[in-house]
């Protein structure tokens, strides 16, 4: 019996330490709405896409908000002056008109009242009826000379609650025997307006019979761990299935319109209205726009009801620091982050995580007029670095306030307690296997300017200890220690650190890790990381090496797993080649350089001089300047041919060779032509002569 005791009272710790901080509507939903409501050219899709993107504008308070008036008027003035409309889009018309105002007069209003009057005479569904009533009581707000009223309005709320359901569901049709959370809802918002245009009281037994259908509905409620209520959609049906955020949106939509204008007293339970309040900013910021608007739109209704306004206890943060004497903030809004009426918070308990004791403080926090936050100026003496559940409780003054307001009693927050760590008694050794003597011993340097160089075999063991003591000189048991052993083959190997008692350590026989460590001899980095949440010092520390002398491997022992390649080291950038020339070398004289220089140029001065000694006839040259210039280029390209032979006999290939040759070739043919066609030109003229 005992042991089943411990585990229930380990699995109720456990509970407890998952409660949640839900934080009133910010300036994040605002940023998320901008971009997710953005309308193409001017416009949304549909009216019930601009009603819906229009109300969470003003919910939220935008006031810089995309121009969409004029072509959601255009709409707007469309839909209703259409002969032919359908209920559903009237409506959507008529909600989106009721923000934008647009030019639409009291004829046109009475005119569609009047049609909405007849079609209540041939509703068959729920939906027809909502769109109806709810069309009627939008011209109400709209056109308040129109006559709206309805002459029979018992009738048609006899019908609506003919749809209902024992467990305090509706049904869409008489047709339909499937009851649904979301049709509920959309079944009192309709009720709700039916009151509101009741020509005479409504009957009130009628009236009761509705309240105690929400009793029913709110009756059946789900739960979550973290004190969020919901109601889930059970319905599958040709309409889809509806989210548990929508059914529990349009309930409580219905619930709070229904209590606003039925002017009854309504006991609803705090909790669970807390509790759903909980659950629609649990949902954190939707991705899409109609999750978006269901949230907002719920969180409104509760924001401006008569019968039951949440108000939400949140922390701006929920980590407290010792180190820094951090002081404890406690922020109390309603859930649009409005100003909470005149109350004080009250310290009631704190749980730490892990253990069954509670302390009982029962301490009012100090209210901070100026920043709107109630303050513990300092977190009791005994607690140490840590995660905490304190329990806090919301007391309004105004005695009236609290058939208002919902406060849902005791509210638990978990509040992480951070410290700075001592490390103390760090020890690294090498011990003998077989009399445990500690051959080697080092006092771990934890600053990392200093790294131990170890040595072993495999008859030896590795030792490594060390002492967390927190800021109130505890033991401290951090959530994670481990010791990793990183071969220079790149092979890891981790092992948790033990905790015994006040004492981590661990030992390493590598006689029996051997076949774990694949008889991979070698040097060995080692590394020691302790982290925790509450750790304002958690470390990863390199500690040194140790060179492992480990036995040959036997021919069936298990191999190193290959290691993955790092892509960077084959495909990145690779090391810098740097070129170390040749000095060069001690140049000749100048004087010498030009007499050498004279010498060479002496065979071709001699060149030039023994062709005119021998009188070469150079007569026929060509003297004009076109020819001239043909008859030297022919020389030249002869000349750079030669020069190519010569280039091929020392370094040219023939692909290269040849090519080249081509282009002296086409060249060649081209000038020696125009030369010869002189010399031609010439002859003939010197033989008529």
């Amino acid at each position: 019996m005992g042991k089943y005791l411990g585990i229930l009272i380990v699995a109720l710790c456990t509970l407890i330490c998952e409660a949640a901080i839900f934080r009133p509507i910010s300036d994040s939903h605002r940023s998320a709405a901008l971009e997710l409501l953005t309308p193409k050219d001017g416009s949304f899709t549909s009216l019930k896409e601009t009603f819906e993107a229009l109300r969470i504008f003003k919910v939220l308070g935008i006031g810089h908000q995309p121009n969409i008036k004029a072509k959601a008027c255009k709409s707007v003035v469309d839909t209703v002056r259409s002969p032919f409309f359908e209920l559903k889009d009237l409506f959507q018309a008529l909600r989106v008109n009721g923000i934008l105002k647009c030019e639409l007069n009291e004829e046109t209003f009475a005119g569609i009242a009047s049609r909405l009057k007849d079609s209540m005479n041939t509703a068959s569904s729920l939906l027809d009826y909502y769109y109806s009533v709810g069309s009627l009581a939008l011209i109400k707000g709209q056109a308040s000379e129109v006559d709206v009223q309805l002459g029979g309005a018992d009738s048609v709320f006899r019908a609506i609650k003919a749809l209902s359901q024992s467990d305090g569901r509706w049904r869409y049709s008489s047709n339909n025997p499937e009851s649904s959370t979301f049709a509920a809802g959309i079944a009192l918002e309709s009720l709700a307006g039916v009151i509101s245009l009741a020509s005479s009281e409504i009957d009130h037994s009628l009236i009761s019979l509705v309240k105690n259908d929400i009793s029913k509905l709110l009756d059946g409620v789900e739960k979550y761990d973290d004190g969020t209520y919901y109601l889930d959609e059970k319905l599958v049906d040709a309409r889809g299935l509806q989210s548990p955020l929508s059914a529990s949106s349009a309930v409580v939509r219905g619930i709070t319109a229904f209590a606003t204008t039925s002017n009854e007293d309504f006991n609803l339970p705090g909790d669970k209205i807390l509790g759903l309040a909980r659950f629609f900013l649990g949902v954190g910021i939707p991705g899409n726009a109609e999750d978006l608007f269901y949230q907002l739109d719920a969180l409104d209704s509760l924001e401006n009801n008569r019968v039951s306004i949440p108000l939400i206890l949140s922390l701006p943060t929920a980590v407290i620091s010792l180190t820094r004497r951090d002081q404890l903030k406690v922020n109390v809004n309603t859930v649009l982050g409005s100003a909470a009426p005149s109350l004080s918070v009250k310290l009631k308990q704190i749980f730490s995580c892990g253990s069954k004791d509670a302390s009982i403080i029962d301490q009012d926090l100090k209210f901070d007029p100026e920043n709107a936050v109630h303050l513990l100026d300092a977190l009791p003496e005994y607690i140490d670095a840590g995660r905490y559940i304190f329990t806090l409780e919301i007391v309004l003054h105004n005695p009236d306030d609290k058939k208002i307001y919902a406060t849902g009693g005791r509210t638990k927050i978990s509040i992480y307690v951070t410290g700075f760590i001592e490390v103390d008694h760090a020890d690294v050794a090498v011990l003998d296997s077989d009399l445990g003597n500690v051959e080697t011993e080092n006092r771990v340097d934890l600053s990392g300017e200093k790294t131990h160089s170890l040595s072993a075999n495999h008859l030896q063991k590795l030792q490594l200890s060390f002492q967390l003591i927190s800021p109130l000189g505890h033991a401290f048991k951090p959530h994670q220690a481990f010791l990793k052993l990183t071969h220079e083959s790149k092979v890891e190997h981790i092992f948790v650190v033990g905790n015994s008692g006040k004492k981590f350590e661990i030992i390493l026989d590598f006689l029996g890790l051997v076949e774990k460590f694949f008889y991979l001899s070698g040097r060995y980095d080692i590394q020691l990381t302790v982290g925790d949440a509450v750790m304002e010092n958690s470390f990863f520390l390199h500690l040194g090496s140790i060179e492992l002398d480990l036995p040959e491997p036997p021919g069936k022992a298990a191999r190193s797993p290959p290691q993955p390649i790092d892509p960077a080291s084959r495909f990145g950038p690779k090391a810098e080649i740097s070129h170390i020339f040749r000095a060069p070398e001690k140049r000749s004289p100048k004087e010498l350089s030009l007499t050498f220089l004279a010498l060479v140029l002496l065979p071709f001065v001699g060149f030039l001089m023994g062709l005119l000694r021998l009188q070469v006839n150079l007569k026929n040259f060509p003297k004009a300047s076109a020819s001239a210039t043909f008859s030297i280029l022919f020389h030249l390209g002869i000349a750079a041919v030669l020069t190519l032979y010569l280039l091929f006999w020392l370094k040219l290939n023939l692909f290269t060779t040849l090519k080249t040759l081509g282009f002296l070739g086409i060249f060649l043919m081209f000038v020696g032509h125009r030369t010869l066609a002189y010399l031609a030109s010439s002859s003939a003229k010197l033989k008529s002569a």
